[in-house]
């Protein structure tokens, strides 16, 4: 079983216009809602690649219920853990040609709640999977992270983390099963550009000295590269056109699990799973309907540079 951890969990509204002007009243085309939050995400994805998932995460609110009914609906099990404070609702504009992305802080978590999520990890069966993956909302601080690390491998389950935030770094240390980071987060983060094939080496290398057992790379248009340690590949990425950024790297990460996990081979077929579907979510209003992972499959490489 995978399991995916949302902190910060949140719907998304995703609006086209024509134009977007100040002080005018701009009349949109097109609204669709989603449920959202990163790891909400990878669970959506997963369960839409038939593989057995179930989400985990605080949800407060009618928006907080939404997200859970969406997912009850969809038939994904989840594993709440509900607030009073409402779950946050993200704005992404489309207005023809330029994306406009409006993401809000997040709800506030109680101290006694934050034990209670605890308490489900805690419960959690050995020897799973665990995806972490998403921000902090208000009242959590970075340092939780270790909390869900230290239970983690006590029980013996396996972590995947795809967390912006700089307390990734010191994770390492637990010897996390994967990273999903982007191409921004390896600058931030670790301090490493990634212009080159040599810089991305090194990057890649020196994280895995740091304790990452193995890092996927995602890099947008760029493509994206996959290391275990030992050798480094790369795929290249499909032209689309873009509507919304936001859920691609989590549909890529869910796919490249969805072939990669539990054996941890396929890596040629896992790497252009995850670059198609990034791509296929980009050209679409949330996750969309990833109607054409199978094609853009058909048109990617996939090299060992390393």
């Amino acid at each position: 079983m995978i399991y995916t951890l949302t902190l910060n969990t949140a719907i998304d509204m995703n609006i086209r216009c024509q134009g977007l002007n100040p002080n005018y009243v701009n009349r949109t085309s097109h609204t669709q809602y989603s449920p959202n939050g990163k790891a909400v995400n990878v669970s959506i994805v997963l369960h839409k690649f038939l593989k057995p998932t179930c989400a985990l995460g605080f949800f407060g609110g009618f928006s907080g219920k939404y997200i859970v009914d969406e997912l009850t609906k969809m038939q994904i099990e989840t594993k709440p853990c509900f607030i009073d404070d409402i779950t946050r609702i993200n704005v992404f504009i489309n207005d023809g040609q330029n994306e406009y992305k409006l993401v809000g802080k997040g709800p506030f978590v109680p101290d006694n709640k934050k034990q209670e999520l605890l308490g489900l990890i805690k419960s959690l069966s050995s020897n799973c999977y665990l995806v972490i993956s998403g921000s902090l909302p208000n009242n959590i601080e970075p340092e939780y992270y270790l909390s869900i690390l230290t239970l983690c491998k006590v029980k013996n389950i396996q972590v995947i983390l795809d967390i912006s935030h700089p307390i990734l770094s010191d994770l390492l240390a637990y010897k996390p099963l994967l990273i999903k980071p982007n191409d921004d987060e390896i600058k931030e983060i670790f301090g490493f550009e990634t212009q080159t094939t040599s810089q991305i080496i090194t990057a890649l290398e020196d994280i895995h000295a740091q304790g990452a057992q193995n890092i996927l790379l995602t890099m947008g248009a760029r493509g994206l590269y996959f290391s275990n340690g030992t050798h480094i590949w790369f795929c290249n990425a499909v032209k689309i056109k873009l509507i919304s950024s936001a859920c691609a790297g989590d549909a890529s990460l869910a796919a490249f699990l969805s072939e990669w996990l539990p054996e941890q081979q396929h890596i040629e077929k896992s790497m252009k799973k995850a670059s198609a579907t990034g791509a296929n979510v980009a050209e679409s209003d949330g996750l969309g309907l990833l109607d054409k992972v199978n094609i853009y499959m058909d048109q990617l490489e996939v090299t060992q540079i390393k």
